[in-house]
C-alpha cells in the first residue's frame, strides 16, 4: 500500500459522501426518500439491484470458490433465462399492481396482519445478518490483510474497521435516501467491473499471456464434475441450477430490496426491464469473477513461494485474492481494487439500510404513529406525521439499523467456515421461507394467517436443519432453499383450511 493507493481510496470515500450530500436536498417527501419519486430510470434501477445483491461476499467468495472447488457452482448461471421469465411475467405485474412502499403490505389482504408482520420480521432479520456478514467479510478478509494488521489482533481491529466502513455508508445513505443509493450503486458497479478486469490484465501481463493461467486440465483439488442430482456431492450442475432458480426467484419476488426498486419505476414493463438489466450485469460479473479466480490460481501456482509456509492454494482459497492485491498489483491499481471491494460492500449496505428503514417504518412504526403515506394504520385518531417528520424518522431508523449491523458483525464469523458457507448458512437462510408467504398470497386461494404461521415454522425449520445439521442426509448447502420452499408451501396449503381467512366475505 502506497500513498497513491490511500489517495485513491480517500477520493472514493469523499465521492460517496458528496453524492449523499447532493441528494439530501432533493429528498423532500417519504416517496422521494424511499422510492426516488417512483420515476427512476429502469437502467439505473437495474444496475442498483445488481450492485445491491453483489456484495463483498460474492466478490471474494466466487474467486475463492473457483480456486478451491472449480467451476461447478457457476452452472447456476444457466438458470437466469428461466428466472427472468418467472419473475418478469409471473411476479412483477402483481407487485406493481398496487401503490405500496413496503412490499409486505401486499401480504395483508390474504394473510392478514399476521402474515405481513411475519414477512417484515423475517426480512429485517435476514438483512441485518446479511449486512453484518458483509462488514465481517470486508474487515477480516480484505482490510486486515491489506493493512498488514497482525492476524492475532484481528479481533480488536475488525470492529473498528467495520464501524468506520458502516458509518461512512450510514452518512450518505441516511442523507440522500434512494436516489443517493442508486447513484452510488451505479458508480460502485463501474468500480467493481474495473477492479476485476484490471486483475485479469495484470496477471496475464505478469505471466506472459492468458494461456499461462488458463487451465488445460481439470485441477486435481477441484470437485469432480457431476451433472445430475447427487446428495453426496457438494455441487452438481442440476443442483446449482435448481438452487439459483429458487434463490433468485425468491429474492427477486419477496425481498424488499428488490421490491423497492421495482416500485421506484413507473410501471410493470419498466420494472421488468430493470430486472433484465440486473440479470445481465450479474451474469457478466459472475463470469468475470470466475476468470479472476482462475487468474489468481494460475499466479500462485506459478509462484508457490509467495504462499506462507504450510499453506496451499486449496487451504487458503478465500485469502489468495486479497494477498494478490497486496503483492501483485502496481501502486494505484491496488487502491482501485480495494475501492472495488469497498464498493461491493457499501452498495449492499446502503440498500439494506434504506430498505429496512422502509419496512420498519411502514410495517411496524405505522402501527403506533399515523403516516400520511401508510396504506393502513391502527392509529387513525392520531394526527399524521408531516412529510418532513417522516423523512427524519426514516433517516433515524436507517442509523439505528446500521449500528445494529455493526454490532452483529462481531459474531457472524463463528457461524460458518468459508465465505460460500457463510452465504448459504447465514445470509440466505430465510430467503425461501420469506418467499413462501408471497407464494401463498398469490397462488393459494385458500391461504389463511394460520397457514402463514405453519408455513414459516416448517420452512425455517427445514432450512436450519439442512444448513446446520444435515437434515434428511443432505450435506450440500445447495439443497437448503429448494427444500425449505417445498416444505413451507406444503405446510401452508395443509394448515390454511384450519384457520380463518383474513379476507372479509364479499358483499351481497
Amino acid at each position: 500500500m502506497t500513498v497513491l493507493d490511500y489517495l485513491v481510496i480517500a477520493l472514493y470515500a469523499v465521492g460517496m459522501l458528496a453524492v449523499g450530500k447532493y441528494y439530501a436536498r432533493r429528498a423532500k417527501t417519504s416517496d422521494d426518500y424511499l422510492l426516488g419519486g417512483r420515476k427512476m430510470s429502469p437502467f439505473m434501477i437495474g444496475i442498483s439491484l445488481f450492485a445491491t445483491i453483489t456484495s463483498t461476499l460474492s466478490y471474494l467468495a466466487y474467486p475463492g470458490e473457483m480456486i478451491r472447488h472449480g467451476p461447478m457452482l457457476f452452472a447456476q448461471l444457466a438458470a437466469f433465462p428461466a428466472v427472468f421469465f418467472i419473475v418478469g411475467w409471473g411476479l412483477i405485474p402483481w407487485i406493481m399492481g398496487q401503490k405500496v412502499t413496503s412490499g409486505y403490505e401486499l401480504l395483508e389482504a390474504r394473510l392478514g396482519m399476521t402474515g405481513r408482520l411475519i414477512g417484515s420480521g423475517m426480512f429485517v432479520t435476514l438483512r441485518m445478518f446479511w449486512m453484518a456478514s458483509i462488514l465481517y467479510a470486508t474487515s477480516t478478509a480484505v482490510l486486515i490483510p491489506l493493512l498488514e494488521i497482525d492476524p492475532e489482533q484481528a479481533y480488536l481491529w475488525a470492529p473498528i474497521l467495520s464501524t468506520v466502513m458502516g458509518t461512512l455508508t450510514l452518512i450518505y445513505t441516511a442523507e440522500g435516501g434512494m436516489r443517493a443509493v442508486v447513484m452510488t450503486d451505479a458508480l460502485q458497479s463501474f468500480i467493481m467491473f474495473a477492479g476485476g478486469i484490471l486483475i485479469v490484465i495484470v496477471v496475464s501481463v505478469t505471466l506472459g499471456g492468458v494461456g499461462a493461467w488458463w487451465p488445460t486440465t481439470w485441477e486435481r483439488h477441484w470437485d469432480p464434475p457431476v451433472f445430475w442430482f447427487d446428495a453426496s456431492a457438494r455441487t452438481t450442475f442440476m443442483g446449482a441450477f435448481l438452487n439459483m432458480l429458487v434463490w433468485m426467484t425468491c429474492t427477486a419476488g419477496s425481498d424488499q430490496m428488490a421490491l423497492q426498486r421495482y416500485l421506484a419505476t413507473r410501471d410493470a414493463p419498466a420494472a421488468r426491464r430493470s430486472f433484465g438489466v440486473h440479470l445481465v450485469a450479474e451474469l457478466i460479473l459472475s463470469l468475470l469473477l470466475a476468470l479472476v479466480g482462475l487468474a489468481v490460481l494460475g499466479y500462485f501456482m506459478h509462484y508457490p513461494e509467495l504462499l506462507q509456509i504450510g499453506e496451499s492454494v486449496n487451504s487458503t482459497a478465500d485469502k489468495l485474492l486479497p494477498r494478490f492485491i497486496v503483492i501483485g498489483l502496481p501502486m494505484g491499481i491496488t487502491g482501485l481494487v480495494i475501492a472495488a471491494m469497498l464498493s461491493a460492500a457499501m452498495s449492499s449496505l446502503s440498500s439494506g439500510m434504506n430498505s429496512s428503514s422502509a419496512v420498519i417504518t411502514r410495517d411496524f412504526i405505522a402501527r403506533f404513529r399515523r403516516l400520511e403515506t401508510a396504506a393502513t394504520t391502527e392509529q387513525p385518531e392520531k394526527p399524521a406525521l408531516t412529510q418532513a417528520q417522516q423523512v427524519r424518522l426514516e433517516r433515524t431508523v436507517s442509523v439505528v439499523i446500521g449500528v445494529i449491523a455493526i454490532l452483529l458483525s462481531t459474531v457472524v464469523g463463528s457461524l460458518a467456515g468459508n465465505l460460500i458457507e457463510l452465504c448459504f448458512k447465514v445470509v440466505n437462510l430465510l430467503t425461501a421461507p420469506l418467499f413462501v408467504l408471497f407464494f401463498l398470497a398469490l397462488f393459494v386461494k385458500w391461504s389463511t394467517p394460520l397457514g402463514a404461521v405453519a408455513a414459516t415454522v416448517a420452512s425455517v425449520s427445514v432450512a436450519v436443519g439442512i444448513a446446520f445439521f444435515g437434515l434428511f442426509g443432505l450435506s450440500q448447502l445447495l439443497w437448503t432453499a429448494p427444500c425449505a420452499l417445498v416444505a413451507g408451501v406444503l405446510a401452508g396449503m395443509i394448515f390454511s383450511p384450519l384457520g380463518k381467512s383474513a379476507r372479509p366475505p364479499a358483499a351481497g
